[in-house]
Order: structure tokens, then C-alpha cells, then sequence
């Protein structure tokens, strides 16, 4: 398929030119999302300029662009329905709080959690689902079910489908739009490839008058400068009960996100993000917006992958994008609203062939099976529902297929020495997942009157591990058994109750790991 490979190093003049193709694909994206909230056009277009403006001055990851999303979209469409926008307002200012709460708490570094199945996982999803929010611009405008299609999770079924030359228009003009981005960079690289293909293709649409969907089809974007606004809600404990929810999912959803393409476009540039940074600046960008009345938004991997690919690389690019796009708003309506809507569903067709991994056909006959199933099904639940629910499916998952396979690497082995003690030895870690196996492989009744249990080759990681000793005990108590523990970290001796006064200390060899244990807190 089609190989991109990003410049690496940070240009001027790449990012002005990346930042100008970015806001160019921000236009449809942002007034499309807009439409799923239920709000009015200028409402998503400027989420995408205050967002993506302050995340990308003061953001943990430079070149990654921020704004309107569909992932949001979706669940602030129900709020908005309800109560109305001004309600959605505040519920951004409080996402916000709760994001930039997130960063100060440092709770980015979690990230690290999602596991790599979980990571293409979500890039596979995320591309199918890019993929299908363009398969609505083939409708009939004006038709029912056109532009329903648009959000990210949800259905195109109920699009009435262009036919004949219509179609056919619309269909060359992506291809061509694809080929100029394909194929240009292997003649010059002066200019990004997605930004000379769409002034082709309008240069094309205007010169020959082809008859074709354009940007002013879907709406006006002429607007004034955003406007400070305090949300028009009784602030009362009702209208908190009613907000907070919402503020919580959208937190979550806009913070997961925004941290796995951090990391993507990590992995892309080789290069260091800063999560708990991002955090924060993603809560500054959804307070300001909710206060000057914008949906709030967060990372976007579509233009992300835009400006990545076209060599954006510094926050210019992300600070161009969102003053341009104001720009559009304010002064170049006119010309926005001329653009085919075919160049930029080409431009996210390269981006959607760009981020798909292609390589997980390959390796997955190679990897686990449970790895397998992961990625499958993370690819799915995004596709299905939306990034948030699919990441923590996906996690979640994980540690039980972790879990699950980690309970059957405990191993206890007797003997008898030259004392006549009965001696067994641990091996593997002692956790919730591997208590019962571990508890059914002593027998009280049939043991020497003196055991020792010896710790060594084993970890206790929990308080299910701590219960599980403490019953052992217990039962050899009962029995009438003497019972030496060893090797355990002072950690466990301080927490075990039953059997504290019999274990034996040595503190030479005693290991020095810290179990995870709410009572130490």
C-alpha cells in the first residue's frame, strides 16, 4: 500500500504549509460534528480554532492538532437534547476542570497501561471509523439521512446514496485527488502533496464547472469573532447532578484519545510527548471554549496524521491551523466554501490508509492468540460504540488474559530435609489469580509437625496473596503444626495477622518489593 514517511525534522515553512492543509480539513470535520451535537455550525467551528490553538501553545505534544470530535460529539448530543446548549457550555468548562485536575494529579503516565494490542487496536478502529464518517458525503444533499452519517459511531445505512454521473463526478475527483497526494512527492517535496491536490481539484471543479459537492453545501462557516460567554444555567447542586456525568465521559473519552495519539505520533516522529503536560492543556482549551461557547474538543488523530505527514512538526503548525481556520471564518468564507467536498474526503482516504496498520494482517497468525482477539476486538468496539469504551474493554481484557495466564505459573514443590521439617518452596507470583492453586497444594493434616514455607522464588503482589498466607496459617494452627515462613519482604510480615509471630526474619535474604496493599496508605 501506500508507504509515509514523515520528515523528522522541524521546518518553518512546513509548518505554516502543513497548518494551512490541516484548517482546510478542519472545516467539514468540525461543522459534520457540529451536526451530530445538535448544535449550530459556528458552535464546532470554534471549538476547533480555541481549542486547537491553546493545546497546540501549550499542549504536552507539538504537531498534534486538537479540536471538535466526533468521539464527543456523540455523548453531548443526548445533554444537548435535553437541556439545551447552554447546559453543554458548562459541562465543557467542568471537563475541562476535571482534565486539567487529571494533569496536575499526574494521571497521564497511566497510558502506559494500554497494551500494544489495545494501541493498533484503536489506530485500526479509529481508521475504519474515519473511513466511514466520509461515506456519508456520498449522499443526495438535502435527502433525509445525509450528513447523519457524519458521526464517528454512528450509522450510514440511512444515507440516500448518490447515483450516475453525480456519483461518478464525485468518485474521479477523489481518485484524483489521491493520486496527486500519492504520487506527487516523488517528483517534489517543496510543497505538502494534500495541499497541491486540493487546489487542483478546486482549480479543476471552478475552471471546468463541474457540478459537485462543495464546503458552502454543508453550511455557512461566516462568523464573527468568538464571544466570552458565562453559561446561562441556575448554579445550583441540580444543575451539577445533571452536568457532572457528562463531564466525567467526556473527560475520560477526550483524554484517552488525545494521550493514544500522543503516543502514536510519538512512535511516528521518535520522539517524546508529554502526558501529563497534555493534560493540562487540553483542560485550559475546554474551560476557555465552554466559556466562549464552543463544544469542547481534544486530539484528533485524522488531522493529526494530516499534519504529521505533511511535515508538520512544531507548534507552528498546530498554531497555523487554528488561526487559519479563524481566518476562513472570519475573512475567506467565500473561498472555503468553494473547495470540493471530493478533495478533502481524498485527503482523509490517504490519511485512513496511512494509519490503518497493515502490518496486523501480517502478524496475526504470529502473535498470541488472546493478543489476536484484542486487536480484533478493540477494532471493533471502536467502530461499534466509541474510543473510551473500546480502550478500557481492552485493558480490561488484558489483565485478565494476564492474569489468567500468570495463575498457572505458580509451582510449589515439597520435600523433607535432614531435620525432618517439611519443606516446600514457592515459585511464581502469589496474587488474586493464583490463590486457590496455591492454597490446594498444602495439606496440614498429612505434614510434619514442623513446615517451613519458603518464599524465595515468589512475590506476593496483593492482599488476595496476604489472605491466602494468613488462611495457611490458620489451618496449620488448627492442625497443631509449627509453621515457619521465610523469605518474605518486611512489607508482608508487618501485614499478615495470623501468622505474624511465625515468621521467620532473615535479613540478609529477605527481598525488599513493596505489595500492593490499601492499608499502607
Amino acid at each position: 500500500m501506500f508507504e509515509l514517511r514523515p520528515s523528522r525534522v522541524i521546518s518553518y515553512r512546513n509548518d505554516l504549509l502543513s497548518g494551512l492543509t490541516v484548517a482546510l480539513a478542519l472545516v467539514p470535520e468540525a461543522v459534520a460534528f457540529a451536526f451530530v451535537a445538535g448544535v449550530e455550525p459556528l458552535v464546532g467551528l470554534y471549538a476547533a480554532f480555541m481549542v486547537g490553538l491553546i493545546t497546540a501553545c501549550i499542549g504536552g505534544r507539538p504537531g498534534m492538532i486538537s479540536g471538535a470530535t466526533g468521539a464527543l460529539a456523540v455523548v453531548m448530543v443526548t445533554l444537548v437534547a435535553d437541556h439545551g446548549v447552554e447546559y453543554l457550555f458548562m459541562t465543557v468548562v467542568l471537563m475541562g476542570f476535571l482534565q486539567i485536575l487529571a494533569g496536575l494529579f499526574k494521571l497521564g503516565k497511566f497510558i502506559r497501561m494500554v497494551p500494544h494490542p489495545v494501541m493498533l487496536g484503536f489506530v485500526n478502529g479509529l481508521a475504519i471509523v474515519i473511513f466511514l464518517a466520509q461515506l456519508s458525503q456520498f449522499g443526495v444533499a438535502g435527502e433525509p439521512g445525509w450528513l447523519e452519517g457524519t458521526r464517528m459511531q454512528g450509522s450510514i445505512i440511512d444515507v440516500a446514496w448518490m447515483t450516475g454521473e453525480a456519483l461518478y463526478t464525485l468518485l474521479g475527483l477523489v481518485v484524483l485527488t489521491m493520486a496527486i497526494i500519492h504520487l506527487l512527492p516523488r517528483f517534489t517535496k517543496a510543497l505538502p502533496s494534500s495541499l497541491v491536490a486540493i487546489v487542483t481539484v478546486t482549480l479543476i471543479v471552478m475552471y471546468f464547472d463541474v457540478d459537485t459537492k462543495v464546503v458552502g453545501d454543508v453550511a455557512s462557516i461566516a462568523g464573527g469573532l468568538p464571544s466570552f460567554h458565562i453559561p446561562m444555567v441556575p448554579f445550583t447542586f441540580e444543575t451539577l447532578f445533571i452536568i457532572l456525568p457528562y463531564a466525567i465521559i467526556l473527560a475520560a473519552i477526550g483524554l484517552i484519545e488525545s494521550l493514544l495519539t500522543l503516543r502514536l505520533i510519538d512512535e511516528i516522529t521518535e520522539t517524546r510527548g508529554q502526558g501529563n503536560r497534555e493534560c493540562i492543556g487540553q483542560g485550559v482549551a475546554n474551560t476557555v471554549t465552554g466559556l466562549f461557547g464552543g463544544m469542547g474538543g481534544c486530539a484528533m488523530i485524522g488531522q493529526s496524521m494530516i499534519n504529521v505527514n505533511s511535515g508538520g512538526r512544531g507548534r507552528l503548525s498546530g498554531i497555523t491551523a487554528a488561526v487559519s481556520l479563524l481566518l476562513f471564518i472570519l475573512v475567506g468564507s467565500a473561498l472555503i466554501e468553494i473547495i470540493p467536498l471530493a478533495a478533502l474526503i481524498g485527503v482523509m482516504f490517504i490519511v485512513v490508509i496511512g494509519t490503518f496498520e497493515w502490518s496486523s494482517f501480517r502478524i496475526m497468525g504470529k502473535v498470541p492468540r488472546s493478543d489476536a482477539l484484542i486487536l480484533v476486538l478493540v477494532s471493533g468496539v471502536t467502530v461499534a460504540t466509541d474510543l473510551a469504551v473500546a480502550v478500557v474493554v481492552g485493558v480490561i481484557v488484558s489483565a485478565l488474559v494476564f492474569a489468567w495466564e500468570h495463575a498457572k505459573f505458580i509451582r510449589i514443590e515439597a520435600r523433607e530435609d535432614h531435620k525432618g521439617s517439611t519443606v516446600y518452596a514457592v515459585t511464581g507470583p502469589l496474587f488474586f489469580g493464583s490463590v486457590t492453586s496455591f492454597l490446594d497444594r498444602f495439606d496440614p493434616k498429612q505434614d510434619n509437625d514442623d513446615v517451613v514455607i519458603d518464599f524465595a522464588r515468589s512475590r506476593v503482589a496483593d492482599h488476595s496473596g496476604l489472605e491466602a498466607i494468613d488462611t495457611l496459617a490458620d489451618r496449620y494452627l488448627s492442625a497443631g503444626k509449627t509453621l515457619h515462613l521465610v523469605h518474605l519482604s518486611d512489607e508482608c510480615r508487618k501485614l499478615l495477622k495470623k501468622a505474624g509471630n511465625m515468621v521467620e526474619v532473615n535479613v540478609i535474604e529477605d527481598p525488599k518489593y513493596f505489595v500492593a496493599e490499601d492499608s499502607l496508605g
